[in-house]
């Protein structure tokens, strides 16, 4: 499909002189049904089925807990066949994604499904396959996943029963059993594999956890960087030692929010009664959005650590703290979660990751508008009360960091002495944490062995 016309000139007096740095517009909004601002582009396109004129409608927009993508729809008045895709809009993460779905009950055919171009589904209990690159990404759900498989298997079959009937009776068979799933008459599980990191499975229980959901990070193989059209970044020369803790670095980046040019400082810091960290900080000029991540200075420790704070007074807010990415945040009296790569690094204050918390928590546009569960909207206000209400001293609570990493760090504010509102608990890694720290296949003492010559 290739566009033939050009978008609609905007409104009068769009040429003017520009008035002296003005905020850009933001080109991707949040995904929400309240936001009347939010129209389609509508472009004249190319029919390829007719090869007449229909309209491609494109929508810039951005997906919570998850990252910008345009979404285009194509129809067709002549002929009546339509189409519609979804693309990433930002760049090709770091590490590949694994969606593990159990789908037990008929809501979880609802759950909002983003399946990118590279991804590939998986249906073990079947031994069902969607290969990467066969289908075009698109932004549905787990029930409309299935449908698209069966669209495509039958969309053949006329032919196959004229050439191959054989072929095309065993592929009868397996369309009912794939129609069987929608049914949800037993428990089966969905695999959505990506290695570009851009695909999404929606938690619908969100803040709390989802035991029918486990999300998995990967590195990719060369086969899978040389798939997506990457080439693997050349050895860098190591450079001269310098004392770079008395001095702040400065990079380019683009600015997470409106992609403008921005600058990254970075700075060695060591914190008291605890060992150094690199703290990286992002500030946009133009749409004035603001960013810090933390990362460890040092290596793994041997053994990992529980920090346990049972707050009682509003004076605990004040309390510096450090998570890291591989830390896990639980506060038992609200039956919260939050896994340990939802926020990244951060070097904050006790309140500053509460507020962050609320932030995630309340602002989740899936949650409001017309197609929100009254239920759910109930119990996320019932949240975030008492979470006002833990920052105001009002309700006595804990709040658990568990880093296996060994890295995270809350202040204690009686240093040297020991806290009495604070427990401090060291202990051994499972096989699971170190598989997910890539501990498990590293090898530092007689790797030299398996490289002499035979």
């Amino acid at each position: 499909m290739s566009a033939g016309g050009t978008v609609e000139p905007g409104p009068p007096g769009a040429a003017a002189a520009p008035s002296p740095a003005p905020a850009p517009a933001r080109v991707f909004r949040p995904f929400s049904a309240e936001d009347e601002g939010q129209q389609p582009t509508e472009i004249e396109s190319l029919c390829m089925n007719c090869y007449r004129d229909g309209v491609t409608r494109l929508l810039l927009t951005t997906i919570p807990f998850f990252r910008e993508v345009i979404v285009s729809s194509f129809s067709c008045e002549h002929c009546g066949w339509n189409n519609t895709e979804v693309q990433s809009a930002g760049r090709i993460q770091d590490q590949g994604v694994r969606y593990t779905l159990t789908v037990r009950a008929a809501e979880d055919m609802n759950r909002e499904v983003v399946k990118t171009d590279s991804a590939t589904t998986r249906i073990p209990e079947l031994d069902f396959e969607i290969p990467a690159f066969s289908q075009k990404g698109a932004l549905t759900t787990v029930e409309g996943l299935i449908s698209r498989a069966i669209s495509g298997l039958e969309q053949d079959q006329p032919t196959r029963r004229a050439n191959e009937e054989a072929v095309a009776e065993r592929l009868d068979e397996f369309i009912v059993k794939l129609k069987e799933l929608k049914q949800v008459a037993s428990p089966f599980t969905l695999i959505i594999d990506d290695p570009s990191g851009n695909s999404f499975v929606e938690n619908p229980h969100a803040p709390q956890k989802d035991d029918a959901l486990v999300i998995t990070h990967y590195n990719r193989t060369p086969q899978q960087e040389e798939m997506l059209g990457l080439q693997a970044e050349a050895p860098e020369e190591k450079p001269q030692e310098e004392d770079l803790r008395n001095e702040v670095l400065q990079f380019s980046t683009n600015c997470p929010e409106c992609n403008a040019p921005a600058q990254t400082n970075m700075k060695l810091v060591q914190i008291p009664h605890f060992k150094e960290v690199i703290i990286m900080a992002t500030n946009c000029e133009y749409c004035g959005h603001r960013t810090n991540e933390v990362k460890s200075g040092g290596a793994v420790e041997p053994l990992g650590t529980r920090i346990t704070l049972r707050i009682t007074d509003p004076s605990d807010m004040t309390r510096d703290l450090l998570k890291s990415e591989t830390c896990s945040v639980e506060i038992p009296e609200l039956e919260f979660e939050l896994g340990m790569a939802i926020f990244g690094g951060k070097f904050t204050t006790l309140e500053g990751l509460l507020k962050d918390i609320r932030d995630l928590v309340t602002k989740n546009p899936f949650t409001l508008g017309d197609s929100s569960n009254p239920g759910q909207v109930d119990k996320l206000q019932e949240f975030s009360q008492k979470l006002d209400q833990i920052m105001e001293g009002k309700m006595k609570a804990h709040f658990i960091m568990n880093d296996p990493a060994g890295n995270s760090y809350l202040q204690n504010v009686y240093a040297p002495e020991d806290d009495p509102e604070m427990k401090v608990e060291r202990y051994k890694r499972t096989f699971d944490q170190n598989e997910e720290l890539g501990l498990n296949d590293m090898k530092t003492e007689g790797y030299e062995a398996g490289l002499a010559p035979r």
